[in-house]
């Protein structure tokens, strides 16, 4: 039990951030600031804190996606499992994630730039959806959309492979500069549950430094260092409590 405490006050230490009290992306039907959402039918790895409201999430609920809001998914055909999985990761991701903010484009408020993506999501991602089927490259210019705000293929359909050339090339042109793939294998985004956890260190980080443009030795050090306590400290108390 001692060690528990330990551990938990060292992980207090240092991932402990100064913060202004978190506020949502602009447009897009967010929140002006997260709140707990206990009825979400998708995106639950937000429940505790989301920027989107429950009916949000009902179209992507169910699978196939056929779309979201003016948005088709299927023009292309259904997305297989697999694919449409990292899909409603992302979607989630910019709908309800109380950190998107932190990553909010300089000039749109709706919209976001350069999110630190692992390199191993990107690569799972392109070979979930490498046999799948889509006509854009980039999926918020490159559609022909009717007066009705809908999207319609300008080009014929190809497989995600003959489109992109690997998980990087997807990753960084799918949703133009929204993503960007980090040059860090620990201080980047995976859209899980470790997320929270690695985000909070690079905004201490960011809190600490004129720039976070680039990662140093120092810095990949301290992101494996915090986030292997923060991984014990669960471990321990779901052995303490039974959970």
């Amino acid at each position: 039990m001692l060690r528990f405490w330990m551990l938990l006050f060292f992980v207090g230490l240092t991932v402990s951030v100064s913060e202004k009290k978190q506020k949502c992306l602009g447009g897009g039907n967010h929140k002006q600031r997260p709140t707990e959402e206990n009825n979400l039918k998708e995106c639950t790895l937000y429940t505790k804190s989301s920027c989107c409201h429950a009916d949000i999430t009902e179209e992507l609920a169910h699978s196939p996606v056929i779309k979201i809001n003016t948005t088709y998914w299927n023009r292309c055909g259904n997305l297989s499992k697999s694919c449409e999985d990292y899909m409603k990761k992302l979607e989630c991701f910019y709908r309800c994630s109380p950190h998107a903010a932190f990553w909010a484009h300089h000039q749109y408020e709706a919209a976001i730039d350069s999110v630190p993506m692992c390199q191993k999501f990107c690569d799972n991602w392109y070979d979930a959806c490498k046999n799948d089927l889509t006509c854009v490259k980039n999926h918020l210019t490159d559609w022909e959309i009717d007066e009705r705000g809908e999207n319609h293929c300008r080009n014929e359909c190809i497989s995600y492979r003959q489109m992109y050339t690997n998980g990087t090339d997807m990753c960084e042109t799918m949703w133009g500069i929204s993503l960007k793939v980090s040059d860090s294998n620990c201080l980047c985004l995976q859209m899980n549950e470790m997320d929270d956890k690695v985000i909070k260190i690079m905004k201490e980080r960011s809190s600490n430094s004129s720039t976070t443009t680039s990662t140093t030795k120092d810095d990949e050090e301290l992101c494996h260092l915090q986030t292997d306590k923060i991984k014990q400290v669960e471990e321990i108390r779901e052995d303490a409590t039974g959970i």
